[in-house]
């Protein structure tokens, strides 16, 4: 927060004088969490997690009164290593923040990015979640178990789709399934789909025979009947979701996904400062609270250097994990 001058001291003992508050509790101004003009790049298309997360965020910030009219924007493309390109190119502006996890740190290595995260200002890792394995309603598979014979007879008339693209979270899941079923992941038909919005067509047209995505994307369409949840694939089950995990299906593997906040390179302490405390009081809010229990999020709150670190640790994980499936 930045340090107020006498000058500023002084008029703000006058409003107190003079009238009511200009600003009342709650509003950002004590927290110093206001940005004006501040927007939120979401590097996929509408209806995906980074995009779910994004608008979610924006929305429980507006409504907690820590910063008002932020503007949520999409950039898609690459697996979000076009909107990440694009981000590392705003070069020391404070008012932009891009909405990201897992997908992207795959996409710099199977896109050959020229720009990395590591050209990035870490704000904060917000959620944890897991992934889940999901059918349309007229699938002829009913359970995991049915899903996965089907798939170890013949890998590649089972086509599985994901929205993120290979080396992303969507993608990682499947191959660490059929390694756990004893199918070679160069065998497995993967179609990548750049966001959740495009995977749920294309899962509910029966085009792929089954998806991978994040648990709080298609929570309606589980609730309504029109997709069928066959697994999560976390450690344990997520409350509320009739569904076993992998390992109670026999697959002896787990995973979980990530999402967080980056920032252009080259702020100022102030502004990176800035942006890490609206997260932070974001965080704490009850608005936020709430939208975790909504979608299925676990609380991975990382802010700043301690983010920075995790990112590169899931750098080389990523990288080691593509070399290990052979991809």
């Amino acid at each position: 927060m930045r340090s107020r001058t006498p000058l500023a001291l002084l008029g703000a003992a006058l409003l107190v004088l003079v009238g009511p508050p200009l600003l009342t509790p709650g509003s950002g101004a004590d927290t110093g969490t206001r940005i004006p003009g501040l927007r939120f790049m979401v590097p996929n298309s509408p209806g995906g997690g980074y995009d779910i997360t994004a608008r979610t965020a924006a929305k429980n910030a507006e409504e907690a009164e820590l910063t008002h009219n932020i503007e949520v924007f999409n950039l898609p493309g690459a697996g979000g290593t076009v909107g990440l390109t694009r981000l590392v190119g705003e070069h020391g502006n404070g008012r932009l923040a891009m909405s990201m996890g897992l997908g992207v740190v795959g996409a710099v290595h199977t896109n050959k990015s020229p720009k990395t995260l590591a050209d990035t200002t870490p704000i904060a890792r917000l959620t944890e979640e897991q992934d889940i394995v999901v059918v349309a309603k007229d699938s002829p598979y009913k359970t995991i178990r049915q899903l996965v014979a089907a798939w170890k007879k013949d890998p590649a008339a089972v086509p599985v789709g994901g929205g993120s693209s290979p080396g992303g979270p969507d993608h990682l899941a499947p191959m660490l399934m059929a390694r756990a079923a004893g199918i070679a992941p160069r065998s497995v038909n993967y179609v990548p789909f750049d966001g959740g919005g495009e995977l749920l067509a294309s899962i509910l047209g029966n085009k792929i025979a089954f998806g991978v995505s994040g648990v709080g994307e298609y929570l309606d369409q589980i609730r309504s009947g029109e997709l069928r949840l066959l697994a999560v694939t976390g450690p344990k089950r997520v409350p509320g979701l009739d569904a076993p995990t992998l390992r109670e299906s026999g697959l002896d593997t787990d995973f979980t996904n990530w999402r967080g906040i980056v920032a252009p390179p080259g702020l100022s302490a102030a502004e990176r400062d800035k942006l890490i405390g609206l997260v932070t009081e974001l965080r704490g809010s009850k608005q936020w609270r709430e939208s975790m229990r909504k979608n299925g999020w676990d609380d991975a709150f990382l802010p700043g250097d301690q983010f920075g670190d995790f990112l590169q640790t899931q750098d080389r994980r990523v990288d080691s994990v593509l070399k290990e499936l052979g991809l």
